[in-house]
């Protein structure tokens, strides 16, 4: 739920500012935002039932989480491989380590590792996934998490949204006008980054016009 509640403050956001511009190249990223944005709430997984997990959360209660960002993955003609490397994952209670799996994601909690939890979910997933053919492995000072797939078919990557991303930024390396194509790429970085990356972009931005006002640079950015 709270990763729900953050994409759904994110859309929120992405809208006020389609409100606001005035500029068909910044509405145009925003709105590619706001569908991606989309995607990924659609795609959540429902929350579990509140009976099944209430001694869970209490034992919890006052630990730290960590999310999980870093991972590996491969894949054979059956299953997607994901790799996630955690210290000592080993010597925990089978019933620590639990992983949820729907059609098109899954989701990780590891409790009580070291005194903190660990969490990692993968929304959107590229493909169909078998829930009943899923599972997970513990191995030394890692997890494998193993998603059935429903077709034999090689996937070029984990989920639709990486799958969408790089398709556009192939479409803005491949444009015909190379300036057009720069000014997408700055565009998603802006529309990606965090507050130091719009202010760098915004100074960028200023100094270039201020040149090109003084005839330094003969162009139309």
């Amino acid at each position: 739920p709270l990763f729900l509640n953050q994409l759904q403050k994110d859309l929120e956001e992405v809208k006020e500012l389609l409100m606001a511009t005035t500029r068909k190249r910044v509405r145009d990223v925003l709105l590619a935002e706001k569908h991606k944005l989309k995607l990924e709430i659609k795609n959540q997984p429902p929350p579990k039932p509140k009976d099944s997990v209430a001694g869970e959360e209490k034992s919890s209660l006052g630990q730290y989480t960590v999310k999980i960002n870093n991972y590996g993955w491969d894949q054979s003609d059956k299953f997607v491989k994901i790799y996630i490397s955690l210290n000592g994952v080993q010597k925990l209670p089978a019933e620590n380590v639990q992983v949820n799996f729907t059609e098109r994601s899954f989701d990780l909690l590891v409790r009580n590792l070291n005194g903190k939890n660990y969490t990692m979910t993968f929304n959107n997933l590229l493909k169909p996934i078998s829930v009943e053919g899923s599972c997970k492995k513990i191995k030394t000072d890692m997890i494998l998490v193993m998603c059935k797939k429903n077709r034999e078919e090689k996937w070029d990557c984990l989920t639709q949204v990486e799958k969408e991303s790089k398709e556009k930024e192939k479409a803005a390396y491949d444009t015909a006008d190379p300036s057009e194509g720069l000014m997408n790429i700055l565009k998603k970085m802006y529309a990606e980054g965090d507050d130091e990356m719009k202010r760098t972009i915004n100074k960028a931005w200023v100094e270039s016009r201020e040149k090109q006002y003084k005839g330094d640079i003969p162009m139309d950015i």
